[in-house]
């Protein structure tokens, strides 16, 4: 089943659990979609025949290894068309993710293999996503959500979450962005180069920390 819609199912999965460990569930899967769950329920059952992924009546979704490698396959494309779009075109973190949504299906292999080499073979994207390799492998420090880190925890941005364009302008008017470092004070608020820095609302549940 080679299309864009399935393609946006598996991208789904995997986002749920990469940055966290609990398997996403239908109704997870539907919010995150934006479709009714009587649709999810049906797709799902499709990439199960497919053997993309593995679902149990009224249970959670996950990939099996086959959907976990088309998956980091199209998040591949889609983070390299990222950082491309940043480095060559001067594009804003905040900009770069729906124009890369649409690139991701029409970029041939072979395009995208000279942007990855052109680039140096980045292994993060602008918002700190790791890049998989050709083999799906990323790599990854460990990390905590910041909401999640106590008070005096010092460490670098590793990763802001691209799913709010407007919380990542917010950021970057406060100079926190990825490869920065930060010592959080309370959960709405971080010292960045020794200036206290009042978080936007969101931004606990949208940036990552070095552990």
């Amino acid at each position: 089943m080679e299309s864009p819609v399935a393609d946006d199912y598996l991208k789904a999965i995997y986002h749920h659990t990469e940055w966290q460990d609990d398997p996403i569930t239908p109704s997870q899967l539907a919010g995150v979609l934006s479709l009714a769950p009587s649709s999810v329920t049906e797709m799902v059952k499709k990439l199960a025949a497919q053997g993309l992924v593995s679902h149990r009546p009224y249970g959670p979704v996950s990939l099996t290894p086959a959907g976990a490698r088309r998956a980091a396959s199209v998040i591949r494309r889609h983070r390299l068309i990222e950082t491309w779009l940043v480095r060559e075109f001067h594009y804003s973190w905040d900009e770069v993710h729906d124009e890369a949504e649409v690139l991701e299906h029409s970029l041939s292999d072979r395009l995208l293999e000279g942007i990855d080499e052109r680039l140096g073979r980045p292994r993060f994207d602008p918002h700190g996503d790791a890049i998989p390799d050709a083999t799906g492998a990323v790599h990854r420090e460990p990390f905590v959500l910041l909401q999640d880190a106590a008070s005096g925890h010092s460490g670098r941005v590793l990763r802001v979450s691209d799913r709010d364009p407007e919380l990542l302008r917010a950021l970057v008017a406060r100079r926190i962005d990825v490869g920065h470092e930060v010592e959080v004070v309370s959960p709405d608020t971080v010292r960045a180069d020794g200036v206290e820095v009042a978080l936007p609302e969101g931004a606990g549940a949208s940036v990552w920390l070095t552990r």
